[in-house]
């Protein structure tokens, strides 16, 4: 094949592929409303504040059963 030939076929396949990943993008991606973002923030926040809370237990011997929720 000439090589003049080689890059528009590049350009068209390399458009072809950013369109289908463009799709896929906005199927997988569900819309959050601003309220739904706030909470979704907001309880992250609230896991860090508590991971900060918690005492520091690497000088306490592991329990002898496992935590559960």
């Amino acid at each position: 094949m000439h090589p003049d030939t080689h890059l528009p076929l590049h350009h068209l396949r390399s458009a072809e592929l950013q369109r289908r990943a463009s799709e896929f993008r906005l199927c997988r991606q569900p819309r959050r409303s601003p309220r739904e973002a706030l909470r979704v923030r907001l309880g992250w926040a609230l896991v860090e504040v508590g991971l900060h809370v918690l005492p520091n237990r690497r000088g306490l011997p592991a329990p002898s059963t496992p935590r559960t929720a």
